[in-house]
C-alpha cells in the first residue's frame, strides 16, 4: 500500500531553484518576443487565435526540458504544423462538435508519429483548430503557417538563443561516432547509434530519451563505476613530480621542439619561481596554426611553419595560445575526481597544484596505468 502510495508522488527529479528560474524567465522572454512578432503591424496579425494557447506549452518544453527529443525543432515546427493542418482538415469536413474534437487529436497524434514529430502540444494546436470553426472557415489552412507555424520558428529560433546565453545546448547535438564526432562531446562508446536506438525501442523510451542523452548516462555510469575501482587512491599517488616545464615567454618554436622531443601533449606553463600560470596541448599549436592559415590566405604546412619560426620578428610565445581556465587538482584530489576532468577528450593532462606552485602533473596515460594496476591488484 505505501509502495503505491508513493508512486502517486513527483516522477520528476528535484532541480534547484535557479534552473527553475531559468526556465521560467526563458518561457518570458520568448512568449513576450514571440507575441511582438505575432502582434507586429508589420505582419498584420491579430490578437486571439494568433497568439495561440499551445505555444504555452511549446515554451515548456523548450525552455524547461531543451534535451527532450519531443522539444528539437523537427518536433515542435513540424509537429505543430502538421497538427494545424490536420485540425484545419478536420473542421471543415465534420460538423459535430464532440466528434469534430476527438477526430483532430486522435488524427494529429497519428501523423505527428508518422512524421516523427511527436510534440504534445500539437494535440492541443489541433484541438484549437477543431474549437474555432468561425476564425477556421475564414483562414483555411493559412492557419497552418501563421499563426502556427511562424509562431513555432520564433520560439525555436528564441530557445535556441536562449541556451547559448545561458550555457545549454538547444537544439541537442545528435548521436556522432567516429571521425564525426566532436573533441569531448561524448563519452566513447562501443555501442553504435543503433544498437542505442534499439535499447530505446525495445523500452519504450523512444519518446523520452534521445540516441545522444542514452550515450551519455551509459558514459556516466562507466565513468561512476570506474571511480569505484579507484577509491581512495589521490593525484599524489600517480602523478609525475618533476614535470618539463616551459615559461610564458617561451617561443612556439621550442615548445614544439619539446613536444616531438619528449613525445607529449601538454607542457605547463609557469614563471621562473614555479607558480603555474596555464598549460599548452599540442591541440593549441593546431588550432593557431589553422586559424593563422585561414585569416593570411595560406596553406596549413605554411602557416604552421611560420608559427614555430625561431628566426620571426615577433614569435608567438607561450602565454598566446595557453589554457588559463582548465581543470586542476591539488596532491590530495582522488583518482574519482579526475575522471570526468579527462574523459571527454577535451584534456589530455591536469596540473597538481599545492599554494598555486606546481607539483606535478596527472596525464590520461598516468589515470589509465593507475586503474589497470588497481584493477589487477584487485582481480
Amino acid at each position: 500500500m505505501l509502495h503505491n502510495l508513493r508512486s502517486l508522488g513527483p516522477a520528476v527529479a528535484r532541480v534547484s531553484p535557479v534552473e527553475a528560474l531559468r526556465a521560467g524567465v526563458g518561457a518570458i522572454a520568448g512568449l513576450g518576443l514571440a507575441g511582438l512578432f505575432l502582434l507586429s503591424p508589420a505582419v498584420d496579425l491579430q490578437l486571439g487565435l494568433y497568439l495561440i494557447a499551445p505555444f504555452g506549452a511549446t515554451s515548456v518544453l523548450l525552455f524547461a526540458v531543451p534535451n527532450s527529443p519531443l522539444a528539437q525543432p523537427w518536433s515542435a515546427v513540424v509537429g505543430n504544423s502538421v497538427a494545424a493542418l490536420v485540425g484545419v482538415a478536420v473542421c471543415l469536413t465534420v460538423a459535430d462538435p464532440a466528434l469534430r474534437i476527438a477526430l483532430a487529436v486522435g488524427l494529429a497524434i497519428t501523423a505527428t508519429i508518422l512524421c516523427r514529430a511527436v510534440h504534445p502540444p500539437a494535440g492541443a494546436v489541433a484541438m484549437t483548430a477543431a474549437m474555432s470553426p468561425g476564425a477556421i472557415e475564414e483562414l483555411g489552412f493559412r492557419f497552418a503557417l501563421a499563426p502556427v507555424a511562424a509562431g513555432t520558428i520564433v520560439l525555436v529560433v528564441l530557445a535556441a538563443i536562449y541556451a547559448r546565453l545561458t550555457g545549454r545546448h538547444y537544439p541537442f547535438r545528435q548521436f556522432e561516432t567516429g571521425a564525426d564526432a566532436a573533441p569531448g562531446s561524448r563519452m566513447p562508446l562501443d555501442l553504435s547509434e543503433e544498437e542505442l536506438a534499439g535499447l530505446l525501442d525495445r523500452y519504450r523510451q523512444s519518446f523520452n530519451l534521445g540516441v545522444e542523452d542514452l550515450a551519455r548516462l551509459i558514459g556516466a555510469a562507466e565513468l561512476q563505476a570506474a571511480a569505484h575501482t579507484a577509491s581512495g587512491a589521490t593525484a599524489a599517488e600517480i602523478m609525475s613530480d618533476k614535470p618539463i616545464t616551459v615559461r610564458s615567454d617561451t617561443g612556439l618554436g621550442e615548445v614544439a621542439d619539446l613536444f616531438r622531443r619528449h613525445r607529449f601533449t601538454s607542457l605547463p606553463v609557469v614563471t621562473g619561481e614555479g607558480r603555474f600560470l596555464g598549460v599548452i596541448f599540442q591541440m593549441h599549436l593546431i588550432d593557431r596554426a589553422r586559424q593563422d592559415a585561414l585569416r593570411l590566405e595560406r596553406g596549413y604546412l605554411a602557416a604552421f611553419r611560420r608559427l614555430v619560426d625561431r628566426e620571426r620578428d615577433m614569435p608567438v610565445r607561450a602565454e598566446d595560445i595557453m589554457d588559463v581556465a582548465g581543470p586542476r587538482a591539488t596532491p590530495g584530489t582522488p583518482i574519482a575526481a579526475l575522471l570526468p576532468m579527462m574523459a571527454d577528450g577535451a584534456v589530455d593532462a591536469v596540473p597538481v597544484l599545492e599554494y598555486g606552485q606546481l607539483v606535478g602533473i596527472v596525464t590520461r596515460t598516468d589515470l589509465i596505468a593507475a586503474l589497470a594496476h588497481r584493477a589487477l591488484r584487485g582481480a
